[in-house]
């Protein structure tokens, strides 16, 4: 049996971008926890990342590519790559079973143990057990409603908790200012956080 945590869905729209996750951890067939936290802030709350897979496994990897950013001095693409270079080789690393989607202005990443580095085509992403579930749904809100990304994130968050037994309605929900190139450099370190 493994403690697993679900469902992360990351929206890109307009001048921002979305990272929601569900706070539920779930033990074989029982829940364990209601409000788990599994979108964290890095570098400077430059960079939104969000787990799910093993929920020890995910902290692991937190604390790896939080130090890749680090290493690489925020440079999103660059630490991805080479934590999956990690992930691959290190004897320890690549038995854990996570997933991870890392946002900043420039990237929306999914980042796996298999080397993957996959950056979305639409910028919609989802992982973890509701992913397909809340990606459909985000999908058809960006396409046929003027929300936001915020909105469209908690929304089809919501959809998901509805099917997927894993998922649950307790969000959290943090933001990114995409601004254009006039202002990017006034509002840099603009973030929010929405619960």
């Amino acid at each position: 049996m493994q403690i697993r945590g679900t469902t992360i869905l990351a929206v890109k729209k307009d001048n921002n971008v979305t990272v929601a996750g569900d706070g539920q951890v779930t033990l074989d067939t029982t829940i364990l926890k209601h409000g788990a936290r599994k979108v964290r802030r890095l570098y400077n709350n430059e960079v939104i990342v969000g787990f799910a897979g093993a929920t020890a496994d995910a902290f692991t990897l937190f604390d790896r590519f939080d130090q890749k950013l680090e290493q690489y001095n925020g440079n999103l693409l660059r630490a991805a790559v080479e934590l999956t270079k990690d992930w691959r080789t290190d004897r320890v690393l690549r038995h854990l079973e996570a997933l991870m989607i890392a946002v900043s202005r420039d990237h929306s990443l999914i980042i796996s143990g298999n080397g993957d580095v996959i950056e979305s085509d639409d910028d919609v992403m989802a992982i973890g057990s509701g992913g397909p579930f809340a990606q459909s749904a985000a999908r058809a809100l960006v396409r046929h409603t003027g929300l936001s990304s915020t909105e469209i994130a908690r929304e089809a968050m919501k959809i998901a908790a509805e099917i997927c037994i894993y998922t649950n309605d307790h969000l959290v929900l943090e933001e990114l200012e995409v601004d254009g190139e006039k202002t990017k450099e006034k509002k840099r370190n603009k973030v929010k956080e929405i619960a």
